[in-house]
């Protein structure tokens, strides 16, 4: 059993039943949630001309490889209605795969580690309040320091 991490996000319509309901349905699919942060509104991050976010993290365990379950994550996008009209635009629900145990992995569909959430106050801060003390595998860092770095550099 893998134990892997989920960010939510959405900027359309009711954004925190769509992420209640992204993790019912990531639940009924037979992800188990080890744990959900709370919700965070943040601003939108690349395309700024769009509503405000709400987002989350889940913990999640899974016996799917890590393809899998973005595939799962993809699917479960779709089927909640999520259109992609441009990159890092408005969506009623967007679900990435951040950390995948300590993997370390790239292929066409897949990066592991998220390629870029190190970056992203809307990535950290949820993910620190439910995993403090992961490690980043590239970084060697924890998420809390990662969330330090990135919030001391803004000052």
């Amino acid at each position: 059993m893998s134990i892997a991490y989920i960010a939510l996000g959405s900027n359309l319509g009711d954004k925190e039943a769509n992420l209640r309901q992204a993790l019912k349905m990531l639940l009924v699919k037979g992800l188990p949630i080890r744990s959900a942060s709370s919700f965070f509104k943040t601003e939108p991050y690349g395309v700024t001309d769009q509503p405000e976010f709400i987002n989350a993290v889940a913990c999640v365990k899974t016996d799917l490889a890590p393809e899998k379950l973005l595939k799962l994550l993809l699917d479960t996008e779709l089927e909640m209605g999520r259109v992609r009209l441009r990159h890092w635009g408005e969506r009623n629900i967007d679900l990435d795969l951040l950390l995948y145990d300590d993997l370390i992995y790239y292929s066409e569909k897949l990066v592991l580690p998220h390629p870029d959430m190190q970056n992203r106050l809307f990535v950290l801060q949820p993910l620190s309040e439910i995993a403090a003390d992961k490690i980043h595998p590239v970084y060697k860092k924890s998420i809390q320091n990662l969330l330090k770095s990135l919030t001391d550099g803004d000052e």
